[in-house]
């Protein structure tokens, strides 16, 4: 199946599914280097590829690791971010095959401490009860997210993922919050515009963008509580003010750099 951007007259970009203007590459394995890539610039060093998903070594000192696991018919990363030494691990943004997921927690030995989301869009939360179910976590989410987390108010889209209401939310995110799990944490950086309660998570030189920022692309904000204004501002003056080697993992397709986007991506520069 094909995946692809379709950027509006406003600049927005939409994921989908099928047949589209451009096909992207699928994305493989790579390590982060030891020393911060030339801005603009990726390594392509393969690591391992398992049957569930990409596994990647963050920075190393850090204490930090992730799986990435490509869920649904929309192709979401979900990430699995967790502390090297206590396997304790955060779920972000669990949107369908909670099968897959819960085969890569099994198999990275890892233990769930809490499932977070970077905006409410069903291809987001659509496993949000298995997860939270399944390994009896809180849930976190904006606050200004929770009314998007009936999935029965998508029906078409909820049906093609699979995805079932989520729980209430346990936690809500706020910006500047240390969400701390094991020995490490990620930091909340509230990114309004794609939707009003769209969130990024930083550690060290690593961001999840969530669906603000893509590799050479940008959210969407045609649909309900989204804002180009708003998106434009937090790009600009949350995540393009961020080191130019921080290494972008966004919510769909492959990972890039603030430098890479800040220089060349066609929507910004």
């Amino acid at each position: 199946m094909k995946r692809w951007f379709s950027r509006h007259r406003d600049g927005d970009v939409q994921v989908g599914s099928g047949p589209g203007r451009r096909e992207e590459p699928p994305q493989r394995a790579e390590t982060i280097p030891e020393a911060p890539p030339r801005p603009g610039r990726l390594t392509s060093e393969p690591i391992r590829l398992t049957g569930v998903g990409i596994g990647i070594n963050m920075i190393p000192g850090i204490g930090m690791k992730y799986e990435l696991v490509v869920v649904g018919a929309l192709e979401t990363n979900c990430y699995l971010v967790y502390c090297e030494e206590t396997r304790a691990c955060a779920v972000i943004d669990p949107g369908a095959d909670p099968e897959r997921i819960i085969a890569a927690v099994a198999d990275l030995e890892l233990k769930p401490a809490v499932v977070l989301n970077t905006h409410g869009h069903v291809d987001h939360i659509g496993a949000n009860s298995d997860i939270v179910r399944k390994y009896g976590v809180p849930l976190g989410i904006h606050g200004a997210d929770t009314e998007m987390l009936q999935v029965s108010d998508y029906i078409e889209l909820s049906l093609l993922l699979g995805a079932k209401n989520s729980p209430p939310p346990d936690r809500l995110l706020a910006e500047g919050e240390e969400i701390v799990f094991g020995r490490t944490s990620l930091r909340v950086i509230h990114t309004p515009g794609h939707t009003r309660g769209s969130v990024a998570f930083v550690h060290g030189g690593l961001l999840f963008s969530g669906d603000t920022l893509f590799c050479g692309g940008v959210g969407r904000t045609d649909l309900p509580g989204g804002s180009w204004k708003d998106l434009d501002r937090s790009i600009r003056e949350r995540i393009l003010t961020l080191p130019e080697e921080t290494v972008v993992l966004p919510g769909h397709g492959p990972r890039t750099t603030v430098g890479q986007e800040r220089s060349s991506n066609p929507i910004l520069t």
